[in-house]
């Protein structure tokens, strides 16, 4: 789910398909199939239907588990389509949009990043609001999908809180302690900061002679980094910042373009690409910023390595990255009988379910105090307690990134740019940093 991945691709999503502002212009034209308002048709209890849940990566939806609900639902047929990666999920659901809603999902799974979309353009979903449903979910969680006129356009599936995921083997191979509560106070415990986890990368990366970077991607860690800023790239209101003049984001572009190829903590690949998957097998870094659902990616990667293991803390803080969503569009056919199953989904007992199947922490009250993931441990990072570490890394999480409808392709603009200093080897940081403005420019957004 979280933002859910080839085994997790991208929570950090590429733009696809229609521009935001095409995408406006299109469905300005475009009427509302149940008159803008938003709600849920009804229909025959007893009628025979199908209702599609369209998901990406992995949301932990096994064909049993769908079986179940229609044993007690002897009516419904549940079809579910899967997408390979976020990136897919992303372009079939704006393209579909951009028609007016026809052919999408009956429930679709969206991305947190993508819920800015799904709010500007809330009379294309079925309000979800539901009594039977309130207080179920993290407060700020349930706040990412409501509008401003108090409309709960989807109900909460996963969430990303992060903490650093690490090689322990490597660790102790170059003289750094290996075991989790010693890395944690090496990072620097409750005090841990970006610039402490930079210095110990440049003792870690020159023990090893180079040999093994200190973490996977640049745009992996700037997605980590920017996801602690309030306002990253837009004013509450929903106004665009100027990235010309942006000097936050500018002093994080920076550090982390420096920190990468100038200081060679990088392995010099780009997340989800060919060459980052196998950098798992060949010990191409030690370290790398992990929510949850990473876990999954990682393990799916590593093939035979062994010595992974995960630190209580991380750099800031806390953070959060990823964490999806169910929503249902109003074109549906069967709205009424979709919000019922999208609710089912999102309960508690679901989502205990989909944690086993693939380690989606969830954003369910409920779920995160029963046993099974608050008592849960991950085999494969040597028996880390990973329900306490996700426990205390979500309470961590003091910064709700705002994210308006241009957040997707401002953050495209600048982690294009770092990828291209960092893994492609293009100009310097100066002319890459000018190459994202020019493409902010080209947005037309100022």
């Amino acid at each position: 789910m979280l933002t859910h991945r080839p085994s997790r691709p991208a929570r950090r999503i590429i733009a696809a398909g229609a521009s935001v502002a095409a995408l406006a212009l299109t469905l300005t034209a475009c009427s509302s199939d149940d008159g803008g308002s938003g709600s849920s048709k009804t229909q025959d209890a007893n009628e025979k239907i199908t209702l599609t849940v369209a998901t990406f990566n992995n949301f932990g939806y096994t064909d049993d588990l769908l079986a179940s609900y229609t044993k007690t639902h002897p009516n419904v047929t549940v079809k579910q389509e899967i997408a390979a990666t976020s990136d897919d999920a992303k372009a079939n659901f704006t393209t579909k949009l951009a028609a007016g809603g026809a052919g999408l999902a009956d429930v679709q799974a969206v991305d947190v990043d993508w819920m800015p979309t799904v709010l500007q353009y809330q009379d294309k979903f079925t309000d979800l609001t539901d009594d039977a449903v309130k207080g179920r979910w993290l407060d700020w969680k349930t706040k990412q999908a409501t509008s401003p006129e108090g409309k709960l356009l989807g109900y909460g599936t996963d969430i990303g809180p992060m903490a650093i995921c690490y090689r322990a083997d490597l660790f102790k191979k170059y003289g750094l302690p290996s075991e989790p509560d010693k890395v944690a106070a090496l990072l620097g415990g409750d005090s841990a900061s970006w610039d402490k986890y930079f210095q110990v990368g440049e003792q870690f990366v020159a023990a090893s002679k180079g040999k093994v970077a200190w973490y996977d991607s640049p745009d992996g860690t700037y997605q980590a980094m920017v996801g602690q800023l309030a306002n990253p790239y837009e004013n509450s209101d929903g106004t665009p910042k100027d990235l010309a003049t942006n000097a936050d984001i500018k002093a994080l572009f920076e550090k982390v373009a420096t920190e990468s190829k100038d200081k060679g903590l990088s392995a010099h690949h780009q997340e989800w690409q060919p060459d980052w998957d196998k950098s798992f097998q060949n010990n191409g870094f030690a370290t790398m910023a992990c929510p949850p659902w990473m876990t999954s990616s990682i393990k799916d990667r590593s093939g035979g390595v062994k010595g992974w293991n995960i630190a209580n803390v991380f750099p800031g803080g806390g953070g959060n990255w990823g964490g999806s969503f169910l929503v249902v569009p109003s074109a549906g056919k069967h709205t009424a009988a979709a919000k019922e199953f999208a609710a089912w989904l999102t309960a508690p007992e679901q989502q205990l379910s989909a944690y086993k199947q693939a380690n989606n922490y969830p954003s369910q009250l409920e779920a995160e105090k029963d046993p099974i993931v608050a008592d849960s441990k991950n085999e494969f990072f040597n028996n880390a307690p990973v329900g306490q570490i996700n426990a205390d890394r979500a309470a961590a999480v003091k910064v709700n990134p705002f994210k308006g409808p241009n957040y997707f392709t401002i953050n495209k603009a600048v982690t294009d740019a770092l990828v291209a200093y960092d893994v492609q080897g293009k100009g310097s940081v100066e002319s890459n940093w000018n190459a994202a403005v020019d493409a902010y420019k080209a947005l037309g957004l100022g």
